[in-house]
């Protein structure tokens, strides 16, 4: 039975980690769930698969819970309390399913505590991907995707050659306004831009996926993952989102995963690799789909696309700047302080300002994200 842990077990992808784990009880269990604020959900958690160690955004909360909590329970919060359900404990795999930045410390603590990485969390590559990676190849730790895109190109690539790609395609729904004109987003709502049309997604996620910036995070994650070069990774979108993404090698074969948008398959893969076991999702039948329809990404249509992978190959702290800036934005958005295009305007002047930093360590990182935050939250 293999023992995991869940950071952002509140959230989207933590749920349906937690649907999964209910489905194979035989296979897997709980040592350790990390929330936010989210209380209620958190303990109704608790109770169904008690955890031994449970972690919450902030002490007041803590205080709150703790008497609610099953006997034995042990209860951290804060940034410490994620680095201990992350690091601490029994867990052979956790599972990253934060959403943004504040992921990052909390991966780096598993990695360098042994314990093998589910990342949901594309900003921990985002921000900080060279350190990352060095610490899984100094650890010998096991980074498996779940992202569904990522988990489609791992999966194309199990027993190919990574040296016979030509390159990887991500593929990209649209989001909620794939059908809109720039001129048509003037006036769209937070009630619009969440009303997903294919995917089941957190509120940050689902703006993301709307203004693209989500595909910019995949592509320099994919970089990080895949460890190829930006001129070797594309977006194309494909309003179906059957196929999650493909490789075409340099026999110009193309390999391609297909399934229904549904999450759990990804999350689940992640957890059994390089084994697979029954899925809650429901089969694909092509015949039902019908047809499958591409469209070459716009740039234009969508510039924090564009801005997104300008960063990435700027490197250093420009990517930080990018998920920052955009985390702002996102958030301003949705408490309704800023109209929906104001976000990429916001994402744009920020990188103008921006004085990049090779290679930074961890300290620059934070210095970086806070002061870029402080300004995006005055622009």
């Amino acid at each position: 039975m293999k023992k995991i842990s869940i950071l952002g077990s509140t959230g989207s992808i933590g749920t349906q980690t937690l649907d999964v784990v209910a489905m194979h009880p035989e296979d897997f269990a709980i040592d350790g769930l990390a929330a936010g604020s989210n209380t209620a959900l958190l303990l109704e958690q608790c109770r169904r698969f008690k955890p031994r160690r449970v972690s919450v955004g902030s002490k007041a909360l803590a205080d709150e819970i703790r008497s609610s909590l099953p006997d034995g329970t042990e209860l951290f919060y804060g940034e410490e309390g994620l680095v201990e359900i992350a690091a601490g404990g029994e867990a052979e795999m956790i599972v990253t399913a934060l959403v943004g930045s504040v992921g990052l410390e909390s991966t780096l603590a598993a990695i360098e505590a042994g314990r093998n990485i589910g990342l949901a969390n594309k900003e921990t590559l985002v921000t900080a991907g060279h350190l990352v990676m060095e610490a899984v190849r100094r650890t010998g730790v096991s980074l498996l995707p779940v992202d569904s895109e990522h988990s489609a190109i791992f999966q194309c690539l199990n027993g190919e050659n990574r040296r016979d790609i030509a390159g990887i395609t991500i593929t990209a729904s649209g989001g909620s306004f794939r059908d809109y004109s720039r001129a048509e987003l003037s006036n769209v709502t937070v009630e619009d831009a969440l009303r997903h049309p294919n995917w089941s997604m957190g509120a940050k996620i689902t703006i993301d996926s709307a203004t693209m910036v989500n595909k910019g995070l995949e592509v320099i994650e994919a970089r990080w993952l895949f460890d190829l070069p930006y001129e070797q990774i594309h977006v194309l979108l494909h309003p179906e989102s059957i196929i999650h993404s493909f490789v075409e090698f340099q026999d110009s074969s193309i390999i391609a995963q297909l399934g229904s948008p549904d999450m759990r398959v990804p999350i689940q893969y992640a957890l059994t690799y390089p084994q697979r076991l029954v899925s809650p999702a429901k089969s694909l039948s092509l015949a039902e789909t019908g047809r499958l329809t591409f469209r070459e990404m716009d740039l234009v249509r969508y510039p924090a696309l564009r801005m997104a992978i300008e960063s990435g190959k700027a490197g250093g702290t420009a990517p930080t700047a990018f998920n920052a800036a955009n985390e702002i934005a996102v958030a301003r958005f949705l408490r309704r302080e800023i109209p929906f295009l104001r976000i990429e305007e916001i994402i744009d002047e920020v990188l103008q300002r921006h004085q990049n930093t090779a290679s930074p360590d961890l300290q620059q990182i934070k210095e970086c994200d806070a002061a870029v935050r402080t300004l995006a939250a005055g622009l």
